[in-house]
């Protein structure tokens, strides 16, 4: 058994799992805690003392209960702060200057992959294919520029869990591509990306680690008895629905039909990519593998779902690393993080 530590599960308050009762596996799929319902399970069966604490918009509460609980690591399981996401950076900041411990990735990570335009550019420097892409801020008419072709795809710039992401957000002419962009100012509330469209498969490859870096083998999205002129793009239903996963026959599953050679240059690429961005912990990345063999970057997931059960988890297994011996993992690099690696040179 693991050294028992004291742990304080940050989420958000909305989140906090029922205390009164134990959740069947078919009512987890359901209920929006179910990530901090596995963790907290899997961290209890550990031995681990754990305390559930949910933070909206008030940084003295977590200093209050750093002083109270005295916990050794904070397991963070918050994507916001003050109802923004693009502010979760700002609480792991508070937390490195506090002098509290905490899982996942560092605030200088978050904030590069957070900002889809941001990480591209990074990463286009460094020779990473990205798909071409412009930002439609708010506010802004949008005007296409003339190398950028059709087909094109739409997504908001900042939201992550495939938020405003439908069938409808690949756009083959100019009326659809404004009505788009209108669509994710108005209902996401964010300035939109828009990206080339590659035709490819997903592929989703998870990575854990500080200085060495372990690169799970990579999954694939699976489109298995798609409707008839679909795109192949994991919409807010794919990633959401298990009753359309089902209908669709779309399952998440080892890559296959893929070379050795194929496997290790993604999984090479997928740790320069870690590097570059400054990730640390644990993160999950998006890519587009084409038929010719080339490899897209689309987008960094840092502190992605780690439910029992979700991609990374599914990715982990497959290494032989079970749900208990994932979670200790994630402590155990958490409590092994020193701030200033983040600014190390990769």
């Amino acid at each position: 058994m693991p050294q028992k530590r004291r742990v304080l599960l940050l989420t958000h308050p909305s989140l906090i799992p029922p205390v009164d009762k134990e959740p069947t596996k078919d009512e987890l799929e359901k209920v929006p805690w179910r990530t901090e319902w596995y963790v907290k399970d899997a961290l209890l069966r550990l031995g681990h003392i754990v305390e559930v604490f949910g933070l909206d918009s008030d940084l003295k509460e977590l200093k209050k209960m750093q002083e109270t609980f005295k916990p050794h690591i904070v397991f963070n399981l918050l994507e916001q702060f003050d109802g923004e996401a693009l502010l979760d950076y700002s609480v792991v900041s508070f937390m490195e200057m506090i002098h509290l411990a905490y899982t996942g990735c560092n605030p200088k990570g978050l904030m590069l992959a957070r900002d889809k335009s941001l990480s591209k550019k990074i990463l286009f420097y460094h020779r990473v294919k990205t798909p071409f892409f412009e930002v439609a801020p708010r506010g802004k008419k949008f005007t296409r520029p003339k190398r950028m072709d059709f087909p094109l795809i739409v997504k908001s710039l900042t939201d992550e869990g495939s938020a405003g992401i439908s069938q409808s957000s690949v756009v083959q002419s100019e009326d659809k591509l404004q009505e788009r962009i209108d669509f994710i100012h108005e209902s996401i509330g964010s300035d939109a990306i828009v990206e080339s469209y590659i035709e490819g498969r997903d592929i989703y490859v998870a990575l854990m680690g500080n200085k060495k870096i372990e690169v799970f083998p990579p999954l694939e999205l699976h489109f298995g008895n798609p409707s008839k002129g679909t795109h192949q793009i994991a919409t807010s239903k794919v990633k959401w629905s298990p009753e359309y996963r089902e209908k669709q026959g779309i399952e998440l599953r080892p890559a296959q039909n893929i070379s050795a050679q194929d496997i290790l240059r993604v999984q090479n690429m997928s740790k320069k990519i870690y590097k570059i961005l400054g990730l640390s912990g644990l993160a999950r990345l998006d890519l587009r593998l084409k038929e010719n063999g080339e490899i897209y970057f689309i987008e960094a997931n840092p502190n992605p779902d780690i439910a029992n059960g979700d991609e990374f988890a599914i990715a982990a297994a497959l290494n032989s690393c079970d749900y208990l011996s994932l979670i200790q993992k994630v402590l155990s690099l958490g409590l092994s993080w020193e701030p200033a690696q983040a600014y190390h040179s990769s």
